[in-house]
């Protein structure tokens, strides 16, 4: 139980050793170079997601053109037929 204790008191404390040579080797400026990097990231998925959603209705919007543009060609030749 003692050896727990201790192995558990020696990783505490090197992690705040950890924390604290971080700390003094980066400042607070570490912690927000994380949150912009999270906002970069979020942003570029927001437009990586926009770019998606435009090509789909583009896509939609070509289809529906084609089909509407096929279908006249066929009404004017079933008329020119007769």
């Amino acid at each position: 139980m003692a050896r727990e204790y201790d192995a558990q008191l020696l990783e505490s404390v090197a992690v705040r050793r950890g924390r604290l040579r971080e700390s003094l080797l980066w400042g607070q400026a570490h912690r927000r170079l994380g949150m912009v990097d999270n906002l970069k990231r979020f942003a570029i998925g927001v437009v990586v997601a926009a770019v998606g959603c435009a090509g789909c209705v583009g896509w939609s919007f070509l289809e529906n053109v084609l089909t509407q543009q096929q279908m006249r060609q066929q009404s004017t030749v079933g008329q020119v037929l007769k």
